[in-house]
């Protein structure tokens, strides 16, 4: 199922909100001092194109570094990313195929406003998932 919903996200969002990561993240690699925030966006972008089958955690060890950094970064580029979740949440959600994408959008916005201090997990416990040990 988790495939099928990411073709689908691909589809009607994911390709789209993908590039707009991918093009802050360039902008963001321009000046040298703001490379760090183009790895978020790169990263964050990984995660908007094929987000089913993972989560977003926070990171234990972030701190006022990464808050003075998603400050930094809500001001030059998280406030349209956010925007772009928000308006493509509202066209998805009209649709009765798209609610469940729209929700998953509409849960990527608060990553789009601070992705520093943030990693992405996979939500996988099936059987291939399992370390096999030999006994």
């Amino acid at each position: 199922m988790r495939t099928i919903l990411n073709i689908i996200w691909l589809i009607l969002a994911g390709f789209w909100l993908f590039l707009g990561y991918v093009l802050a993240g360039v902008l963001l690699c321009i000046p040298i001092i703001t490379i760090p925030w183009a790895i978020a966006s790169f990263r964050t972008a990984s995660y908007v194109i094929w987000p089913f089958g993972r989560t977003i955690v926070s990171k234990p060890t972030a701190g006022v570094g990464s808050f003075l950094g998603n400050v930094i970064w809500v001001i030059f580029a998280g406030w349209w990313l956010a925007i772009g979740h928000l308006v493509s949440g509202i066209a998805l959600f009209i649709t009765i195929i798209g609610i469940p994408l729209a929700l998953a959008d509409f849960k990527m916005i608060p990553i789009s406003l601070m992705p520093l201090g943030k990693d992405i997990v996979s939500t996988r416990n099936g059987d291939f998932d399992r370390t096999l040990t030999s006994s």
